[in-house]
């Protein structure tokens, strides 16, 4: 009897010793091709780590909610485990770098305590996680846990807050350059906002981003410059407002000591790893946009992409007239008349066509008649575009939705957001709604980075949050936007589409580079500013310069006006490093555009044509001129038959680039 006890004391002790262990041992999950794995922790506090091809690319990390002062995902003790593999999603993606796309990954949904849970998401291309509540009533969210604890130091992209030291840091335009730093010497005095790259090396990268940002703030990034570890931050909720006067734009006055509060049952944003073996992979990757909640416009066949001729940045500068330019009639019909002569799709009316100190858009100012304008427009195959302040569009939301609308505008550029916290997204998705519902489109300026808001309401067409071409008017060639240009189309761009407002025919080398307000030039070479048309995901493509520049280098206007920038079949970066040199190739039914972008440093390319399908094509080539690098505005065109045999030599100048349209014969 006594050996009997003991045996079934021995297995007893065993089994107890089994279940610890069970409990103690991570949860696996694995993409689809079994690259990417990932471990969770329930026992204790939630954590997870990620490694690619066996390498560790992200040691044990801790994630958690902190709700009403206790914390989800500390002191777990039982879960349920659910699994769904091979799941597989079909993706329509109206307006987006191609119209459909595939997804299959592997998930895990744990549930956790007090009606909380967290899925992880595995694909072939990142791992995804997002928490979940079904909790009744008021959820006041203290502040959310994201820590990442790298195995060794390595390099950071990242772009910081612009505020000036003391100022608030989450409230700004959400535009800078990159900083590449090792995680131990990240600025300590300043966060970045998403998304920001880890080179891990061996050509491993990854890219951290957010989707499906809804009624909750965007995360941020810090470091504590010792560690090799980074932490998420969040904007507090704002409770108190106040009004700036030149443009009666809201700013933020008082933050509660909470980043959210929110009612009900609720899914919270997915966080993202986007995992790339190859620099060329980062602008294809897809999982923003994948992640994001699907359309909530049932009909989007009104919505209409395009090129737009803009008044700006070129401060409304025609020339060799016989009117005064400026906000009035006269140089908007100058300007319906440019857009229909070159077949672009719109005029934007900027800043100026109300007065922006009154906080009033339904009021427009005595120098301009609207509906004659739209009505020019319209007979001439021209749409408008009106711009406005995010708050004072909110404040008249519905009257302007339906008073513009019924006049026959086309869309707003809604700008000076300047901010990600919750009530600023919740503004987001508000404007987002009521123009849908009126048929509007929208461009979304002094916005935070796109989470996959053009999903939802497939009207909002574009974004800025990038480093763009207004930037030149005010910055000295320090500020390095030829670099830039190489590394946002890998980093930023992998996020969404982007307004970055190309199209300068005034051109300058890294000498002769100044920044002028009136008339602005380009840092680069003429053909870098042909590419950038190729290069960017841009359903919305702003012409930046001036008509009467436009039609003198007509030859480029035609080019540029060739460009498709929606009903994209295919998208490819042909070559390319972050930093130094990118090729896009983009393919609408049997032709291609191609597009090539180099830094200050002079490069020799070769293209490979074997893309192209069977048969002979007709190719129009625009490079950069022999003399592009002392006069940055020289560029050759050249024609010549091509097909999947042909391989091009292509000689980039200092901040130079390349286009081409390869037509099927």
């Amino acid at each position: 009897m006594n050996k009997l006890k003991n045996l079934i004391l021995l297995v007893a002790m065993a089994v107890c010793a089994l279940m610890s262990y069970a409990a103690k041992s991570p949860v696996a999950l694995t993409s689809p091709n079994g690259k990417i794995a990932a471990d969770i922790w329930i026992e204790g506090q939630l954590s997870y780590s990620l490694k690619y091809d066996g390498t560790v690319l992200l040691d044990k990390s801790p994630i958690g909610l902190i709700v009403a002062g206790r914390e989800i995902g500390s002191g777990i003790k039982s879960t349920r485990v659910i699994r769904r593999n091979n799941v597989e999603e079909h993706i329509v993606s109206p307006l987006y770098r191609v119209k459909q796309f595939d997804v299959k990954y592997n998930e895990v949904t744990v549930n956790l305590k007090n009606g909380y849970g967290v899925t992880f998401r595995a694909y072939d291309d990142g791992l995804a996680y997002r928490f979940n509540t079904t909790e009744k009533g008021a959820t006041v969210v203290d502040n959310e846990i994201v820590d990442l604890n790298f195995p060794a130091d390595f390099t950071t992209y990242m772009a910081y807050s612009t505020s000036k030291p003391g100022v608030d840091p989450y409230a700004m335009a959400f535009q800078n350059l990159y900083t590449e730093a090792k995680i131990t010497e990240v600025n300590t005095e300043n966060i970045a906002f998403l998304p920001i790259t880890v080179d891990c090396g061996s050509g491993v990268k990854m890219t951290l981003l957010e989707s499906d940002l809804e009624a909750y703030p965007g995360m941020f990034i810090k470091g504590d410059g010792k560690s090799t570890s980074l932490q998420g931050t969040f904007a507090k909720y704002p409770t108190e407002m106040t009004m700036t006067k030149g443009r009666a734009m809201t700013k933020v006055a008082k933050r509660a000591d909470y980043i959210a509060k929110t009612e009900g049952a609720r899914t919270y944003p997915w966080r993202i790893w986007a995992v790339t073996t190859d620099d060329t992979q980062m602008p294809l990757n897809n999982l923003v946009y994948a992640l994001a909640s699907p359309s909530r416009v049932s009909d989007t066949s009104w919505i209409k992409p395009g090129r737009v001729a803009w008044d700006w940045w070129n401060n409304w500068g025609v020339y060799n007239v016989d009117f005064k330019a400026g906000i009035n009639m006269d140089t908007y019909k100058h300007y319906i008349d440019f857009a229909a002569e070159n077949g672009l799709e719109f005029v934007v009316l900027d800043e100026g066509w109300y007065a922006p100190a009154s906080g009033d858009m339904l009021t427009v100012i005595p120098e301009l008649n609207l509906p004659e304008l739209i009505a020019y427009g319209k007979s001439k195959g021209v749409d408008l575009i009106l711009w406005t302040v995010f708050n004072v569009l909110d404040d008249q939301l519905e009257a302007a939705c339906k008073k513009y609308s019924e006049m026959g505008i086309a869309g707003f550029k809604v700008d000076f957001l300047d901010r990600d916290d919750q009530t600023a997204v919740e503004m987001a998705y508000r404007i987002a709604d009521a123009a849908a519902r009126h048929n509007l489109t929208l461009d979304y300026h002094g916005f935070y980075k796109p989470t996959g808001l053009n999903r939802t309401y497939p009207n909002l067409i574009n974004y800025e949050s990038v480093f763009g071409m207004e930037e030149v008017k005010w910055s000295t060639v320090e500020k390095d936007m030829m670099k830039y240009d190489v590394m946002m189309p890998y980093i930023r761009m992998m996020a969404g589409p982007v307004d970055y407002t190309p199209g300068a025919m005034r051109n300058a080398t890294r000498k002769d580079f100044k920044p002028v307000y009136y008339n602005p030039m380009s840092q680069g070479t003429r053909c870098h500013q042909l590419a950038a048309y190729v290069v960017h995901d841009s359903p919305l493509t702003m012409l930046a310069d001036n008509p009467t520049i436009y039609r003198r280098e007509q030859e480029c206007t035609d080019f540029i006006a060739s460009i498709p920038n929606s009903d994209i079949d295919e998208t490819r970066v042909l070559q390319g490093k972050l930093g130094e040199s990118i090729v896009v190739a983009r393919r609408v039914g049997d032709n291609w555009y191609v597009g090539g972008l180099t830094d200050w440093n002079p490069r020799d390319l070769s293209i490979d044509f074997s893309f192209l399908g069977d048969g002979n094509y007709d190719v129009v080539l625009f490079t950069d001129g022999v003399n592009a690098d002392t006069q940055a505005e020289d560029y050759r065109k050249e024609l010549f038959s091509a097909n999947s045999k042909t391989v091009k030599p292509i000689h980039l100048a200092s901040g130079g680039g390349f286009a081409m349209t390869i037509t099927k014969k």
